[in-house]
């Protein structure tokens, strides 16, 4: 299959050098320059990937994630030059899937970019499929709708939500290790920063929240998580 990537980038050097490496690799790399409807360049093209500059015209990389997560998961990568923690747990937090600091080489793009299409389509996508819901408690997760479901009470997860919120379902009651965590969610995790695997667990714990459910999942001091066999919760 020929993956589709969509390019969101202001600076027509990178842009280009991204494209052309793309395409060296088999991919067909789509770019977009109207700043100011980036969702509609994203229905447009149907991506499977979306590398996402946040310095951009008229609003930044942020709010076009947020706009794209209202109508699609594919994984969203995102890229700038903001090296600090508190910009990569923003991208995080507002639906990315990793983050790439510029400058950047090549072939960390292609495996951060490898690693998430594998995740999200390919080989390792079909590791969580083998039943269609996972269920602890009266929770249900829903791996074909990517939801979850508590008490009447449903709310939809992104894509790392749901391999998180799933393995760690499935191993309730058991710590389940940062490092396994890791390599649920990305393929490659020396290229993952570590605090990343902290702001998808706490994305977690708010949709949790929103079902009515409260401390189900524990920290274990150097080791990793743990989600409890029963919780604090309101129906």
């Amino acid at each position: 299959m020929m993956y589709r990537i969509l390019i969101v980038e202001d600076d027509d050097k990178i842009a280009s050098i991204l494209q052309e490496y793309l395409e060296k690799y088999g991919y067909e790399a789509l770019r977009t320059t109207d700043y100011k409807h980036i969702k509609d360049a994203f229905l447009q093209h149907k991506p499977e990937l979306v590398l996402l500059d946040i310095n951009l015209p008229s609003y930044d990389g942020f709010y076009w994630c947020r706009q794209i997560r209202t109508v699609s998961s594919v994984p969203i990568l995102f890229m700038s030059a903001r090296v600090g923690e508190m910009d990569q747990i923003m991208a995080i937090e507002n639906g990315g899937d990793d983050y790439i600091t510029k400058p950047f080489h090549s072939e960390v793009v292609m495996a951060k970019v490898k690693s998430a299409l594998r995740r999200a389509y390919g080989e390792y996508a079909q590791v969580q499929t083998g039943r269609e819901l996972t269920e602890l408690n009266g929770l249900f997760v829903d791996r074909t709708r990517s939801s979850a479901e508590w008490q009447g009470r449903k709310v939809d997860l992104s894509r790392n939500e749901l391999l998180l919120l799933d393995l760690l379902l499935k191993q309730a009651g058991e710590v389940v290790s940062r490092e396994r965590l890791l390599e649920a969610l990305w393929d490659d995790i020396d290229f993952v920063d570590d605090n990343t695997l902290t702001v998808n667990v706490t994305r977690v714990r708010k949709k949790l929240e929103e079902l009515g459910i409260t401390h189900a999942i524990e920290t274990i001091r150097g080791q990793g998580y743990r989600l409890q066999s029963s919780w604090e919760g309101e129906g």
